[in-house]
C-alpha cells in the first residue's frame, strides 16, 4: 500500500525547508535567502539557495529545484513515498497507508521494509554477541587488540557472529522473521543437496555493519580471525533489492558531514582502514571494500565534494595495478591526489603505528597531485629507459584527457610537461589528439541522458556562434512567463486590470514553441477561465515536476540587492514591479518582434528557394509583399521600444 494523502497532506503542511536541508549542509543567510554549497555537484562559491518564504531550493550551478520532498528524494536517491515516509519519521507523523497502489508496488514495498527490519535485527544481533563469552574472547578482544574502543564499536555498529550453523536463523525466526525474507536479505544460506536446509552466511567471524546513506543497514562485510586457509578472509552481503555494491561506500553514512566540512574524501580499501582512520581524528573517509571503483560510487562521492585523496598500501605493484581508479575520478570530474605508505604499511596499520598527530600530519605532509603521483611511480624506468618514457607520457597525456574541465586540464599539462621534460606545445599536441579521439568515439556511440557527449560546433567561441531565432524566442517565451508567474497577480497602476489579464490578452494569438512554456501558459489560461489567478504556489503543487522546475528557475532570483545600498548610501535602486504597466508592454513588444523576426526569416528563405521550390512570380512577389510588411512592423515596434538600427 501507498501513503495516504492525508499523511502526505501532514507532511506538506509540517515540513520546513531550512530545517530539512540544514540536515545535510550548513546554510548562511544572505539577503532574505540561505545559501550553502550545492550538495550535489560539489562547488567552492555557494550558488545552492534556499527561499524559506516560497518553501523551495534552487541551484544555479547545476539546476537542481525544489521543495523539502524533491530535495529528499535528490539527497538520498529515493523515490516520492520513501522520502515521505522519510519525512514524516523526522517530524513524528504517524504514516496512514492507502490502497492505491497496485499489488507489485505493494508487495515490493512491504518486501523492501522487511528486508530493512530484518538486517536491521541481525546488526542488533551481532553487536549483542560481543557481550557473550565466545563474543568477548575472540570478536572483542580483536577489536581492542587494533584499539576499538566501546564508543568507535557503536559508531560504526561492528559485531560478531558467533560460531556455529543457525544461530542468527534461530533467533531471527524466534523473532518472527520469515525463513524467506532471511534468504532474500542474504543473512542466511539454502543448502544445495538439502534446499530445505538453511543456515548462516556469516559465521566466527567479526561484522562490519554496510549503512545506506540514511545510516540503515543494509548489508555486512565479515571477516575471519582464525588461519583456515580454505576460507576466504572476507565474506560480504550478497546483491539484494536493498543493497547494490556498486552504488554503495563503507562508511559513508559516519563521514558524509566531514566530507563536506573539509571539501575533502579520503579514498581507502578496506573497513578497518576507515574505522582506524576515524580512530586517528580523520573522519571524511570512506572505504570500496576491495572492489574496483564504480560511476556509482564516484557520483555518491561527488555529491559531497569534488576533491578526493586516494590513499595506497606501501606496495608499487599494487599501486600501478590499481591506477585505473584514478582516471575513472578524474572523468568523474573530481580533482584528485594520492598519498603512498611505507613500504609494507597501510593505512591501518600505520596510523596504528605513528599515533594520531604524526599520521595526519603524514597525509598532509605527502599529499601529491595525481600528476606528480604517477609520474613519481615511474621515475626510476623513465631515466633508464627512454622507450618506457615515452609510453608514460601517453599514459599522463590520456589521463590528463579524463578531465572535464578544460582550464584544469591546461594547468595540470603544464604541470606535466616541467616534470617530464618536455615541450609543452608538444604534450598539447598529444593531449589534443586524445581529446579529438575521445570525440570520435563519442560520435559513433548512441547518446542517452544529460551526460550525453557536446558536439564540437558547441565549443565554438561566443562571437563565431550565431544565436539562432528559436532560441532568441524561447528566451522572450520564458521572459514573459516568468512576469506572469511572479507579478500575474498584481493589478496595472491606476487600473482594475490585472497584470495576467493584459498580458495573455496581448498575446492571444501568439502560440509558443517551446514545450513547457507552453504547458505553462495553458494551465495558467485554464486557471483564469475558472475565476482564479494561479499562484507560484499552485505551480509547486503540480505534479508535472518539469513544471515545476521551471516554475522554480522562474521565482528564484540569482542576486539579491544589498540592504546597505540604501541604508548607508542612500542610493535607491528600481525594481521591475514598480512600473508594471511599462514592464508589461515592453516584454509583449519584445515577444512580438521576436514573432516577426522569425517570420521575416522564414519568408527570405521561401523566396531563397523559389527556384527549387518551384515557385512562380506572384508567389514569390506575395512573399516579396510579406517580408516588407512584417519589416515595417518590427521597424514601428523597434521605435517603441528605442532600438537604433545603424
Amino acid at each position: 500500500m501507498g501513503i495516504s494523502k492525508i499523511t502526505a497532506d501532514k507532511v506538506k503542511e509540517r515540513m520546513d525547508i531550512e530545517e530539512v536541508i540544514s540536515d545535510y549542509v550548513p546554510l548562511k543567510k544572505k539577503g532574505q535567502n540561505l545559501w550553502a554549497c550545492c550538495p550535489f555537484h560539489g562547488e567552492k562559491t555557494p550558488s545552492f539557495s534556499v527561499a524559506p518564504a516560497k518553501q523551495i531550493y534552487k541551484c544555479f550551478g547545476c539546476g537542481k529545484a525544489g521543495d523539502p520532498i524533491q530535495f529528499i528524494m535528490d539527497i538520498e536517491g529515493i523515490g516520492f513515498q520513501e522520502a515521505i515516509r522519510h519525512l514524516a519519521g523526522k517530524y513524528g507523523i504517524e504514516v496512514e497507508e492507502d490502497e492505491t497502489r497496485t499489488p507489485e508496488q505493494e508487495q515490493a514495498q512491504s518486501e523492501r521494509e522487511s528486508l530493512l527490519i530484518a538486517l536491521g535485527f541481525a546488526r542488533d544481533f551481532f553487536v549483542k554477541n560481543l557481550q557473550t563469552p565466545e563474543g568477548k574472547s575472540i570478536g572483542l578482544s580483536y577489536f581492542k587488540e587494533r584499539g576499538f574502543g566501546p564508543s568507535i564499536i557503536e559508531k560504526f555498529d561492528l559485531g560478531y557472529a558467533l560460531d556455529g550453523w543457525d544461530n542468527l536463523l534461530n533467533a531471527a525466526k524466534e523473532a518472527g522473521f520469515q525463513e524467506d525474507i532471511l534468504l532474500k536479505a542474504g543473512l542466511v544460506l539454502q543448502s544445495e543437496k538439502d534446499p530445505s536446509r538453511k543456515y548462516d552466511r556469516f559465521r566466527n567471524r567479526v561484522t562490519f555493519t554496510i549503512h545506506n546513506i540514511s545510516g540503515k543497514p543494509i548489508g555486512f562485510g565479515a571477516r575471519i580471525l582464525t588461519k583456515d586457509k580454505s576460507q576466504p578472509k572476507y565474506i560480504n552481503s550478497p546483491e539484494t533489492s536493498v543493497y547494490h555494491k556498486s552504488d554503495v561506500l563503507y562508511g559513508m553514512y559516519q563521514a558524509k558531514k566531514a566530507i563536506r566540512d573539509k571539501d575533502n574524501c579520503y579514498l581507502v580499501e578496506g573497513y578497518t582502514d576507515v574505522v582506524s582512520l576515524h580512530l586517528s581524528g580523520i573522519e571524511n573517509v570512506v572505504a570500496s571494500s576491495g572492489t574496483s571503483l564504480t560511476d556509482g560510487q564516484i557520483k555518491l562521492i561527488k555529491r559531497f565534494t569534488d576533491q578526493v585523496t586516494v590513499l595506497y598500501d606501501g606496495d608499487s605493484a599494487g599501486i600501478k595495478a590499481s591506477l585505473r581508479g584514478i582516471d575513472l575520478l578524474l572523468e568523474g570530474g573530481l580533482n584528485v591526489k594520492a598519498v603512498v605508505f611505507p613500504e609494507g604499511e597501510d593505512p591501518d596499520s600505520y596510523s596504528r603505528k605513528v599515533g594520531s598527530q604524526a599520521f595526519q600530519e603524514y597525509l598532509e605532509k605527502n599529499s601529491r597531485d595525481f600528476i606528480g603521483f604517477k609520474i613519481g611511480l615511474y621515475k626510476d624506468e623513465i631515466e633508464k629507459d627512454p622507450i618506457r618514457r615515452a609510453e608514460v607520457i601517453r599514459e599522463v597525456v590520456q589521463s590528463i584527457g579524463k578531465i572535464p574541465d578544460p582550464i584544469i586540464r591546461s594547468v595540470y599539462a603544464k604541470e606535466a610537461s616541467g616534470l617530464l621534460e618536455i615541450e609543452e606545445e608538444i604534450l598539447h599536441a598529444e593531449l589534443n589528439k586524445t581529446l579529438l579521439k575521445g570525440q570520435k568515439d563519442s560520435f559513433q556511440k548512441p547518446q542517452e541522458g544529460p551526460d550525453e557527449f557536446t558536439p564540437f560546433e558547441e565549443f565554438m567561441p561566443a562571437q563565431e556562434k550565431e544565436t539562432s531565432f528559436s532560441e532568441i524566442l524561447r528566451l522572450q517565451e520564458r521572459e514573459m512567463i516568468r512576469l506572469l508567474v511572479n507579478y500575474g497577480f498584481e493589478k496595472l497602476e491606476g487600473q482594475e486590470l490585472h497584470l495576467c489579464q493584459y498580458l495573455l490578452d496581448e498575446t492571444e494569438d501568439l502560440e509558443f514553441e517551446t514545450p513547457v512554456y507552453s504547458k505553462i501558459l495553458k494551465m495558467y489560461r485554464y486557471q483564469l477561465a475558472q475565476n482564479l489567478i494561479p499562484s507560484t504556489d499552485y505551480f509547486l503543487s503540480v505534479q508535472d515536476q518539469e513544471v515545476k522546475t521551471e516554475v522554480i528557475d522562474l521565482i528564484s532570483p540569482r542576486h539579491e540587492v544589498s540592504t546597505h545600498w540604501e541604508k548607508t548610501h542612500q542610493i535607491i535602486i528600481g525594481k521591475e514591479n514598480d512600473d508594471l504597466t511599462l514592464t508589461g508592454y515592453k516584454s509583449i513588444l519584445r515577444l512580438k518582434r521576436k514573432f516577426v523576426r522569425k517570420m521575416m526569416e522564414e519568408a527570405k528563405q521561401k523566396i531563397k528557394n523559389a527556384e527549387s521550390e518551384k515557385l512562380d512570380d506572384t508567389q514569390v512577389t506575395d512573399l516579396q509583399e510579406i517580408y516588407f510588411t512584417l519589416k515595417k512592423v518590427q521597424i514601428d515596434i523597434d521605435k517603441e521600444l528605442g532600438i537604433v538600427i545603424g
